[in-house]
């Protein structure tokens, strides 16, 4: 997935699903160092997609919950 396509998507996204995908995404990258961990892994690339996917989610909470903030 494109990062215009990421972005576009988490943006589409209400907060409470953002919340859900946030610890997929958590889940996910623990799956992903423990397979690291123990030789199971051949591609460290999904690390950093991941990783990245979690920043933009984070990035997006915290734009709405600064706007929410600004908007009382």
């Amino acid at each position: 997935m494109k990062q215009s396509e990421a972005r576009k998507k988490y943006n589409e996204m209400s907060t409470a699903e953002l919340g859900k995908t946030l610890n997929d995404l958590k889940a996910e990258l623990f799956r992903l160092r423990f397979d690291l961990a123990t030789n199971n892994q051949k591609d460290n690339t999904e690390l950093k997609k991941c990783r990245r996917n979690i920043a933009r989610v984070n990035t997006i909470l915290r734009r709405r919950e600064i706007l929410e903030r600004a908007a009382k």
